[in-house]
């Protein structure tokens, strides 16, 4: 269940393959290898919000995962009630590596490369584009996303290696990758629009306006930012930081600099 690429290009996302069958074990099995791992109730929910399509969602307590949803997400519910399959508990952990606590797992249709890619080289952009240089943590690389869709950014790209679509990074996203365009691209495929790399050697980002067309990059936990992404910056700024404090957390990073665009930005109407 590693929501692998399977485009032509070996870099985007495909629709997984149809399977006709009624039995949603076997329609399970049939897709898994093609689809986006939802691994808890959190993550499914967030991914029906945002319009995922979900081909097969599997529980071992329906009617608990049904009480949730009234409590924490009734806009879900009827969705839900229509969506989930019960089947045994071990039939379930069979499936998912890790079960969640709330003992339900979907699999979902990867959104395709292609739209992704015009929605983060579109312009003019309401938000900026998210991107993290050569992540290497999956957990990191999830909360960012998370992060990314609860602001509004326009999408969250990796560079590297690191696949912004495993299972542990959406799990990290908490299904929240449905919220925003998320892709790895190289460097030089980067999105168009002012570069704002953030580095310790930078200016103080408190006295710089972030536009909403900005792309703001932020390095890897270990060696922060590449040569190649150093070389393309507009504007190179950094954090308030206590002398003596060596670093930020990844997560802790994006949010202050979202949260740094978003201060001087009327509240958006809520949908």
């Amino acid at each position: 269940m590693s929501g692998r690429r399977t485009d032509g290009d070996g870099i985007g996302g495909g629709a997984p393959h149809r399977v006709e069958s009624t039995d949603p074990v076997r329609v399970w099995h049939g897709l898994a290898d093609t689809s986006v791992l939802l691994d808890g109730f959190h993550a499914l929910k967030h991914a029906l919000r945002f319009g995922a399509s979900i081909p097969v969602a599997l529980t071992s307590d329906k009617a608990a995962v049904l009480a949730l949803a009234q409590d924490l997400a009734p806009d879900v519910s009827d969705a839900l009630d229509a969506l989930l399959a019960e089947t045994d508990d071990a039939t379930l952990r069979a499936l998912v590596p890790r079960l969640h606590p709330t003992a339900v797992a979907a699999l979902a249709v990867r959104p395709s490369r292609a739209a992704n890619l015009r929605a983060l080289e579109h312009t003019p952009r309401s938000a900026p584009v998210v991107v993290l240089d050569d992540p290497r943590n999956l957990g990191n690389a999830g909360a960012v996303i998370r992060l990314a869709a609860g602001f509004g950014a326009t999408g969250v790209v990796t560079t590297g290696t690191l696949d912004p679509w495993h299972p542990t990074v959406v799990r990290g996203g908490a299904g929240l990758h449905f919220a925003t365009a998320v892709e790895r691209v190289d460097v030089e495929e980067l999105p168009k629009g002012p570069l704002f790399a953030l580095d310790a050697e930078g200016e103080d980002i408190r006295g710089i306006e972030v536009p909403d067309g900005a792309v703001l990059a932020f390095g890897s936990e270990r060696s922060g930012l590449s040569a190649e992404l150093r070389a393309r910056t507009d504007h190179l700024v950094s954090l308030p930081m206590r002398p003596q404090v060596s670093s930020y957390n990844l997560a802790t990073s994006v949010a202050m600099a979202l949260f740094h665009w978003s201060s001087g930005r009327p509240p958006k109407a809520q949908a």
